[in-house]
């Protein structure tokens, strides 16, 4: 799996006409406006929404309805407008229209005057009303306009006063199907502008509204030979050092971004100033492209990246070896430890949950396995520690509490759990409100944690298991998993019987040795992409060495318990409410 990406040689290969990008004359456009009660999207109304379809400079649709906001029209917007109060009051409310109005958007690039108002507007829409936000590409007339034209041609980007220099056959008049129709001139006007810029794709229109730096201009050309596959990409520096590694469904698409103004994060503008060459690796599909990019961040810890630099520098909590023991906080994970942690304090908080859920002695001092002779702390004496320091407790009494903490590790036993469980309910019955709600929330991060362990070891568990999943193209995308680690990945195309190719990926899988602890040495972060991979529905297992199970008493059974907690936590629910049992 870990081949190193080399550098491109030799000539640059012939575009693809997919290459070329998307002709303009191809694209469909919606040209819309929108009229509010006026204010930001949040607290706004819409009162008006007109659009215009448009595709190879020819109209093929329009959508012109009134919108009924449930408030009163402001005096000012009335003034502006001419929309009244009374001529919104029999109109459709906003659910009735939206579905509409994104049907007949979909598929078409938006195009707006002062696109963030128009697009913020119907994705705060989309929020409040449910149907999904689709994201799609969105062209700002008055951006575009700031971007072509020239001062002394166009003092100003206000619609009205582009309509007249393009000479718009409809005058904007804040009616919403009026100001798209003089917007559909606009940007024709917009579009013949550019084409004598060379820009004549959709790609070239996007990139020329964003502000590009001369130096991420310049260095557009290392794009050129990367293939439109899927992979990991690699940015390197003048040392030849590895800068920024990232992957995608279509890496030139994804690495010519960088270049056009695609990615506005300003420590990637740092970035794209250093880079001198661009690797890749082709991937076999999607899980082989994530985790090529997953070792090869762990292998050269690129300075531009911000996270998965270092898979093994997690927390985990494990019981200690000796006559009594106890939880600690360590780095390497041991055999039923927790984990891992991001930072120190939550596998300390998680520590703390244990010790409230299982008499664990929480003292840290090595005690012999016979003749303890230690004084007794003060919480011996609230009845939170049988003092096996002070020999009131020996090995053989001491050992099913051990039991009880590894059973609730291997979710063979969950009653550590509920025992946390009883004890929120009965601090809120008590009305003692916040120590519930502090229980509460303890107890939803330790069952999230030992939900996690638990779901990713019985995938390490196994020493090979191999799936297929549909591909989309009528074939399937393969993976061989040995021990929680992706040990080959391919691809049968339709039309291949696809158990000749599983057989060739098992004979040439990387050979995995399993380690210590829970996840049997894999890096977490991996086996948590290949699990996320196998558990994604229309996964089929071809076949596994062992069962592949979650256990029956494990914390997984607490996860919609563990989503309410958070919720309340959020604020989003009730401040405290006593868990019960759950499913």
């Amino acid at each position: 799996m870990d081949v190193p990406a080399r550098p491109v040689t030799g000539p640059d290969p012939q575009l693809s006409f997919g290459e070329l990008g998307t002709p303009l004359s191809a694209v469909t456009f919606v040209v819309l406006d929108l009229e509010t009660t006026g204010g930001p999207p949040d607290s706004d109304a819409i009162t008006e929404i007109g659009a215009v379809k448009v595709r190879g400079g020819e109209v093929v649709g329009e959508f012109a309805t009134l919108v009924d906001p449930g408030v009163a029209v402001p005096p000012q917007i009335v003034q502006l407008t001419g929309i009244t109060t009374a001529m919104v009051r029999d109109a459709p409310r906003l659910p009735a229209v939206l579905g509409a109005f994104l049907e007949f958007c979909a598929g078409a690039v938006l195009v707006a005057h002062n696109a963030p108002f128009d697009i913020g507007h119907l994705r705060a829409a989309c929020r409040r009303h449910g149907p999904p936000w689709a994201r799609p590409a969105v062209v700002c007339t008055a951006r575009l306009g700031r971007r072509v034209l020239t001062r002394e041609e166009a003092p100003s980007c206000r619609l009205s006063a582009l309509a007249t220099l393009f000479r718009a056959r409809t005058r904007p008049i804040h009616r919403a199907l009026d100001d798209a129709k003089a917007t559909v001139d606009v940007l024709h006007g917009l579009l013949e502008r550019v084409g004598g810029r060379g820009v004549s794709t959709l790609e070239d229109l996007l990139a020329l509204q964003v502000e590009v730096s001369p130096a991420q201009r310049a260095k557009r050309h290392l794009a050129d030979a990367v293939p439109e596959e899927p992979g990991v990409y690699l940015f390197r520096g003048p040392g030849d050092e590895v800068l920024y590694v990232g992957t995608s469904g279509d890496l030139r698409r994804r690495v010519r971004s960088y270049f056009t103004g695609g990615d506005k994060r300003a420590r990637m503008k740092e970035m794209i100033g250093l880079v001198e060459r661009v690797d890749w690796v082709v991937c076999s599909n999607a899980l082989e492209a994530e985790v090529r990019e997953l070792r090869l961040l762990a292998g050269h810890a690129p300075r531009y990246n911000r996270r998965s630099r270092f898979p093994h520098r997690g927390w985990w909590v494990a019981l200690t070896d000796e006559p009594f023991p106890r939880l600690s906080v360590v780095r390497t994970p041991r055999a039923d430890a927790v984990g891992p942690f991001g930072r120190r304090p939550d596998a300390v908080r998680a520590v703390e949950a244990l010790q409230d859920a299982l008499p664990l002695r929480p003292c840290t001092q090595r005690i012999p396995a016979r003749g303890a002779a230690g004084t007794p702390c003060a919480l011996h004496e609230m009845g939170r520690c049988a003092a096996p320091c002070a020999g009131h407790l020996d090995v053989e009494a001491y050992r099913p509490v051990v039991a009880d903490a590894r059973a609730l590790v291997r979710g063979a036993d969950d009653a550590g759990l509920r025992r946390l469980s009883t004890t929120v309910g009965e601090l809120a019955a008590a009305e003692r409100f916040e120590d519930a709600a502090a229980h509460r929330d303890r107890l939803a991060d330790l069952a999230a944690a030992l939900g996690r362990v638990q779901r990713l070891s019985a995938v390490a568990a196994a020493p090979e298991m191999i799936a297929a999943r549909p591909d989309g193209a009528r074939g399937w995308d393969l993976a061989v998993v040995r021990h929680g680690r992706l040990a080959n990945a391919g691809r049968a195309r339709r039309g291949t019987p696809p158990m000749p190719v599983v057989e060739a990926l098992v004979a040439s899988a990387e050979t995995v040795l399993p380690g210590e602890g829970p996840l049997r040495g894999a890096p977490p972060e991996e086996v948590a992409v290949v699990t996320r991979w196998l558990e994604r529905p229309g996964t089929r297992m071809v076949r596994t060495t062992t069962p592949w199970a979650m256990p029956a008493a494990g914390a997984g059974a607490w996860a919609d318990w563990v989503g309410r907690a958070r919720e309340a936590r959020r604020g989003a629910g009730e401040a405290v409410s006593a868990p019960g049992e759950p499913p």
